[in-house]
């Protein structure tokens, strides 16, 4: 399906004014909540019962005369699925539309999935299901999804939530 000049405009133009937010969306990055064997340093704190005896730091418990352990941090990979709305309630508003201030939302958060090296998906949805983009890694596939938003026209014209 060839993409029309004014829909790689508006994908464009989207992409300039979210460039901004994209970056400090997620300011203080995101890490995991589960202690492991991450690449990360986390914390030395002192030994517990049940704890790897491999990750006894042999240099602080010597210094301290009481066993201590190392700790990293998992670096988890996130998926985003973007759920959004495209039927015809969207389609009002002044001076922008619903339909179109939630395709720019979605963006930043495309935009900001690739750039933190995340999955992100979409599924569009009026009375049915419409669309489904499956996730994918990379700035190219966000920018393939805002495009299919700022394209998808919805067959339906209701919602059936």
């Amino acid at each position: 399906m060839p993409i029309s000049p004014e829909i790689l405009k508006q994908v464009k133009a989207i992409e300039l004014r979210t460039r901004g937010l994209v970056g400090s969306l997620f300011a203080g990055e995101y890490r995991s909540v589960f202690r492991g064997q991450g690449m990360e340093f986390a914390e030395v704190r002192a030994y517990e019962h049940g704890d790897d005896f491999r990750s006894i730091d042999w240099n602080v418990s010597a210094r301290l005369a009481s066993p201590f352990v190392k700790t990293f941090t998992e670096e988890r990979e996130l998926t985003l699925m973007l759920v959004v709305d495209q039927s015809g309630s969207t389609r009002f508003g002044e001076p922008v539309t619903k339909a179109a201030l939630s395709v720019e939302i979605a963006a930043v958060l495309a935009l900001a999935a690739a750039h933190h090296n995340d999955r992100v998906g979409a599924l569009l949805f009026s009375d049915t299901v419409e669309r489904v983009i499956p996730p994918r890694k990379g700035r190219r596939h966000a920018l393939r999804v805002i495009r299919d938003l700022v394209a998808f026209q919805p067959a339906g014209r209701r919602t059936n939530l």
